[in-house]
């Protein structure tokens, strides 16, 4: 398959002839075959791709994520990427390539503290980032908007109003960004966000969830025999203190972590002193995967730094895209995708090993938080959707061709309108492989009725 580069070197110098490229790109996909979703094209099971995605995870943890995804069609579908990312392959793409968050929906968007210390809101979880045709992201975040909302409770006509509105605000922010000074989209930040009720929900909460706040939830007091004055919790099964040659490999790998941080960076985490170590439960999608927490002090009691040290597999897109650019080391994948997509990422965000197994290392809770469920009802999944829309556009400008992708989505609604009935149906589709994922896990039918998208 043909791709547009979006690399710097290879991209025509005019705004005019990268919007052309774009238009030129509907003669092989026109913007109607968005809309597709056929189900008769799979020739895999997507309850054997979960399964398979779940090969070498802690099997104790299985029945978690298990429990977390037969709760409602949208738990499924939090943990399904694999599935996802197979469907996507089915039929044929834009070859409009970008960085790809790769697991877009509505509960990987939240607040987080910057380097400068001020919270911003942006994507925040990029476990399956990999370059990729632009239109995925968008299916998937589209696709969460009604699965989302359907389980806030919002009705059926509202969810598709939603995405139809996330549509709408992403093309929009799309051909703004086509127009504008290529720092001032580096440096551009979405605005209103205080005046949008989920949102101002986010950052209330990500206002509390400072490293203090962490140091009670996480941490107890230690016995009197200790060097140290406190040691993490035991919350089983989400938080278990780690003891010896496991403890030892995971404080062994900040080393090697240390290394690819900026030097400014290491020279503040070089001042910090590791204390204990946990393992930590997290997310849907990567529950059973190796997971460590790392307590340290920096300057006295009351500077405490929790790290995640988060294990990353092979991104669930990568056999579905040939030879796409990705590092061989699937942590560096993870920082690299998150750095080109966000405004502005964790301060303390790099990579490392722990016995042959790949890691991620960021900063853990600080200042972070995303949206409750019971906000994407009534106008606030109206109000929610816009902002995705123009975040999820600012990532895909950053790291591609906004010209390119605002020249090939044009300016009426047809993108808009191919894209709101592929989630539609992509919903209905989640809803039924929900329901034969519960039946496989009870053997029984599950009491919850589908939901119809209107």
């Amino acid at each position: 398959m043909v791709y547009v580069s979006l690399m710097p070197k290879r991209t025509p110098t005019t705004l005019r002839n990268r919007i052309a490229i774009g238009q030129s790109q509907r003669r092989r996909m026109p913007r109607t075959a968005l809309a597709a979703w056929l189900p008769k094209l799979r020739r895999a099971d997507p309850l054997k791709l979960l399964a398979n995605s779940m090969r070498g995870r802690v099997p104790a943890l299985i029945p978690i994520k298990i429990d977390r995804m037969t709760a409602s069609p949208f738990g499924y579908f939090r943990g399904a990427v694999p599935g996802m990312a197979y469907d996507l392959s089915l039929g044929p793409n834009t070859g409009i390539i970008t960085q790809l968050c790769g697991d877009a929906h509505v509960r990987n968007l939240g607040a987080f503290a910057a380097s400068d210390g001020r919270l911003v809101f942006d994507i925040n979880d990029f476990d399956e980032t990999i370059h990729g045709p632009f239109e995925w992201d968008v299916k998937r975040m589209a696709t969460s908007l009604i699965l989302a909302g359907c389980e806030a409770g919002a009705k059926s006509s509202l969810c598709c109003d939603a995405t139809r509105a996330f549509l709408k605000s992403y093309r929009t922010a799309m051909h703004n960004f086509a127009q504008m000074p290529v720092l001032e989209l580096a440096h551009f930040q979405v605005h209103r966000l205080h005046t949008v009720e989920p949102v101002s929900q986010i950052l209330n909460l990500a206002e509390r969830a400072t490293p203090l706040h962490n140091l009670e939830t996480l941490t107890q007091p230690a016995l009197k025999k200790k060097s140290f004055p406190r040691i993490f919790k035991t919350i089983e099964p989400i938080l278990t203190r780690v003891h010896g040659d496991q403890a030892h490999a995971v404080l062994g790998a900040l080393t090697p972590y240390a290394e690819t941080l900026q030097p400014e960076r290491l020279h503040f985490f070089a001042q910090y002193t590791p204390l204990d170590v946990a393992f930590k439960v997290v997310g849907t999608g990567s529950v059973g995967l190796r997971d460590y927490c790392v307590y340290l002090q920096g300057n006295g009691t009351n500077d405490p730094l929790f790290l995640q040290v988060k294990e990353e597999p092979i991104s669930a897109y990568a056999s579905y895209l040939g030879k796409s650019p990705v590092p061989s080391h699937q942590g560096r994948r993870v920082v690299e995708g998150q750095r080109a997509m966000q405004f502005q990422s964790d301060p303390f965000l790099g990579y490392t090993t722990i016995q042959g197994r790949d890691f991620l290392v960021r900063q853990l809770n600080d200042h972070k938080a995303a949206v409750e469920m019971t906000e994407l009802k009534s106008a606030g999944l109206l109000e929610y959707a816009i902002v995705c829309g123009e975040t999820l556009a600012r990532g895909h400008a950053r790291s591609g061709d906004p010209g390119v992708i605002a020249g090939y989505i044009g300016a009426s609604a047809r993108f808009d309108t191919a894209i709101a009935d592929f989630a539609t149906a992509y919903a209905e589709q989640t809803e039924h492989d929900w329901q034969t994922f519960v039946h496989s896990r009870t053997n029984k039918p599950h009491k919850r009725t589908p939901h119809k998208s209107k």
